[in-house]
């Protein structure tokens, strides 16, 4: 009893370790990653005995880790080529005004978020929103925060729009998860863009004045990877489409998401001379992060520490208000993705509505504050780099409401 209780102790000190250091994410003088954190805390767990190397290879959910590796692959060869701002760019000079630019964003951003993931899109949005601001005389924090919001709220709406979706689907083996995502979440997505877009109006009112905007075409910097980056986005569109077809159809339900993933990014893997360098710049600390996140979050749960922390509290985990609440504030402690990885196994037999609460709830509590998602670090991280910033309380003055009415259209709809 006394070693249970001892290993169930380790393993939950692991984590709120963990968490206290990406909060504070800094030792003396040197600043940790928080990839770097959390293979700290996944070394712990397997050198003091709390999980097996076995058991921690076993941990590794390679669905996961496959598919976030060929998106990787495709987001870096968008971006190295220069198709994804040629893209954005095309979209975006439809725009006469900040009104409608505000919307663009908003709405293109968001839409794309569900395809290409939140944190690819806050990478390559970051410079395009600077530039925007720079050129057309905009307050950098508007677009800045346009551009938080609409990637996280975006996001919520496909298994594959972010980390916590993709394990949601994958770990409830969903036959057709578009479809259950989008039977739930497309309307509560589309009502909380527009309420995203209404209260940065209110906010920033003073920016909106009447005036015309000229936003000139970017040129594609490398053809060829361009040619072949378009080509797998349009595979990843098609492949998704004939999935729902498929399981509508009654075949290809055991069509895995991975699958789609890895196909969309053979054509860059195959034919393109670039693929080393592509290789080499995709986002490799994130999925060393989602690794070591495996193994950490498994020997918390086998402890039985974690699941004895939340019978304390008495939460009715059937409530869909409880799970949206709950999954809101806690991702402001531990993070969406280990909230989601830690949660998940605690819904028995959940049903889709469920499921789906969590998802919405985990996602949009990247709109509360700014830890509350990993895609509002990079953007500020990365403007941060051009000497742009958004402060704790810019963000949250907005964020707070947004989320509080965020939860409300979730619960209503859901």
């Amino acid at each position: 009893m006394i070693e249970a209780l001892s290993n169930a102790n380790i393993s939950l000190l692991t984590l709120a370790a963990v968490l206290v250091l990406i909060a504070v994410r800094q030792i003396g003088k040197n600043n940790l990653a928080i990839w770097q954190i959390m293979a700290l805390g996944a070394l712990m767990v397997l050198f003091t005995g709390q999980i097996s190397p076995e058991d921690a290879l076993k941990a590794i959910n390679l669905d996961v880790m496959i598919f976030l590796g060929a998106m990787f692959i495709i987001g870096e060869s968008m971006q190295r080529s220069g198709y994804l701002l040629f893209l954005f760019n095309r979209l975006f000079s439809r725009a006469q005004n900040l009104n409608q630019l505000l919307f663009f964003i908003l709405f293109i951003m968001g839409f794309l978020s569900a395809l290409l993931m939140n944190d690819t899109l806050a990478i390559i949005g970051t410079p395009l929103m600077l530039y925007f601001a720079r050129t057309l005389k905009i307050e950098a924090k508007l677009l800045l925060l346009a551009l938080a919001f609409a990637v996280t709220t975006g996001s919520a709406l496909s298994p594959i729009g972010n980390p916590q979706n993709l394990l949601i689907a994958v770990n409830a083996d969903l036959s057709n998860p578009f479809i259950v995502f989008l039977h739930y979440l497309l309307l509560p997505t589309v009502a909380n863009l527009l309420l995203a877009y209404l209260l940065l109006r209110i906010f920033y009112r003073d920016q909106f004045v009447k005036r015309t905007l000229e936003i000139c075409q970017e040129e594609i910097t490398d053809p060829a990877l361009a040619r072949l980056s378009r080509i797998s986005f349009v595979l990843l569109f098609v492949m998704i489409l004939a999935k729902m077809a498929a399981v509508f159809l009654g075949l290809g339900s055991e069509f895995r998401l991975t699958y789609i993933a890895l196909a969309s990014a053979l054509p860059i893997l195959l034919f393109s001379s670039k693929r080393g360098e592509v290789l080499r710049g995709i986002d490799w600390c994130t999925l060393i992060f989602f690794a070591a996140m495996f193994v950490l979050m498994d020997a918390v749960w086998n402890s039985g520490s974690f699941q004895s922390l939340l019978a304390g509290f008495n939460a009715d985990f059937t409530s869909i208000s409880t799970i949206l609440v709950f999954s809101v504030l806690a991702s402001q402690l531990i993070s969406n993705v280990p909230l989601v990885a830690l949660c998940q196994p605690l819904l028995v037999n959940p049903s889709s509505q469920a499921l789906m609460a969590l998802a919405a709830g985990s996602t949009i509590a990247g709109n509360l504050f700014i830890l509350g998602a990993a895609s509002n670090v990079i953007i500020i991280q990365n403007a941060e780099k051009s000497g742009e910033t958004l402060t704790f309380l810019e963000f949250a003055r907005v964020g707070v409401p947004l989320t509080a009415l965020n939860v409300l259209v979730y619960w209503q709809l859901l």
